[in-house]
């Protein structure tokens, strides 16, 4: 054997030997704590959500995975932690349809919704229900917009702000129903759903985990739900669409990584987080709040993030909302 066939041969052992002691590295994942930053303040939904999925990914995984709730600027500031941050998988983000599919539409952004992001999984829908005061004389969609079309523009909707869901909801449900309401706006969904039970405000959208309580209580009446099929969560609740055709809004939530993760570790924190979610009192916990878990593959959740957001920056900006 020459020299030289001797080294090629030394090189190319070393060489194998260096892949084969990189495999186990890379399936060693996570080696660290990993963290979900939640771009709202605690105790949100979106905040109770990721924290159940940070309990249950924690016992899969192996390693500890903690909350870092980031607040400010509609959810931009910590999604765009998120988006600056290495695609290795410690850094995931629990976002919203808010802040990729609208906020484009609103704001100059300091990333890109879709291209700066890689979807893991789809998490969860919230349920988001039209409620309206008791004393306004209507029990069903159809009778709440025969009153509205009697009275144009006397109900007041709050929102939680210009530009929130609440907000689009029920600009496209003026449009759609051809009817004409009063827009009050606040800053941010309770105080909205507070002066709706006061009667200061007459309708309101808004997510299931704000409405629901006070309609148990008998503060607010339960009209409709805004998604494209009725809740398994809320069978008996007709949506907006049985009575206004082509009505949707459907507000979810989901994991992100940002943009350039490895497959291999996109589709592995895809099935743990779907296990995750199917853990029987993390069902039942969001089950009480109105919020309804789904199970879906990156592929299909990317589909979903294009969709919604070609879709909600077209609407907005076609119906000139801003978010002054």
């Amino acid at each position: 054997m020459t020299s030289r066939l001797r080294r090629h041969l030394i090189t190319a052992c070393m060489a194998g030997l260096a892949a084969l002691t990189a495999l186990p590295a890379a399936a060693a994942y996570p080696e660290r704590t990993v963290t979900l930053v939640v771009p709202w303040a605690p105790g949100g939904s979106t905040d109770i959500l990721a924290r159940a999925l940070a309990d249950q990914l924690s016992r899969s995984l192996g390693q500890a995975v903690i909350v870092d709730n980031r607040a400010g600027a509609s959810g931009n500031i910590g999604s765009n932690v998120v988006a600056k941050a290495k695609p290795d998988g410690y850094t995931l983000l629990v976002g919203s349809m808010s802040t990729h599919a609208m906020n484009p539409a609103f704001m100059t952004m300091p990333f890109d919704g879709v291209a700066d992001f890689t979807p893991i999984a789809q998490l969860a829908y919230v349920v988001n229900t039209l409620v309206v005061n008791p004393s306004v004389p209507a029990k069903n969609v159809k009778e709440l917009i025969a009153y509205a079309k009697a009275n144009p523009g006397k109900l007041n909707y709050a929102s939680a702000g210009p530009g929130s869901t609440n907000h689009l909801s029920a600009v496209l449900f003026e449009r759609a129903a051809g009817v004409q309401m009063h827009h009050v706006p606040y800053k941010g969904g309770a105080p909205a759903v507070i002066d709706t039970v006061a009667n200061q405000t007459q309708v309101l959208f808004s997510a299931g985990t704000q409405t629901l309580p006070h309609v148990k209580a008998d503060k607010l009446r339960l009209l409709g739900v805004t998604e494209a099929k009725r809740s398994p969560l809320l069978p008996d609740a007709p949506t907006v669409a049985e009575t206004v055709p082509g009505y949707e809004l459907g507000v979810w939530y989901g994991l992100f990584g940002p943009a350039g993760m490895p497959k291999e570790l996109v589709d592995r924190l895809n099935a743990a987080t779907n296990q995750a979610l199917q853990d029987p009192a993390v069902r039942a916990r969001m089950d009480s709040m109105g919020v309804e878990i789904v199970k879906t593959t990156p592929e299909q959740f990317g589909t979903v993030l294009r969709r919604d957001a070609e879709r909600y920056t077209k609407i907005i900006r076609d119906l000139g909302i801003r978010n002054e």
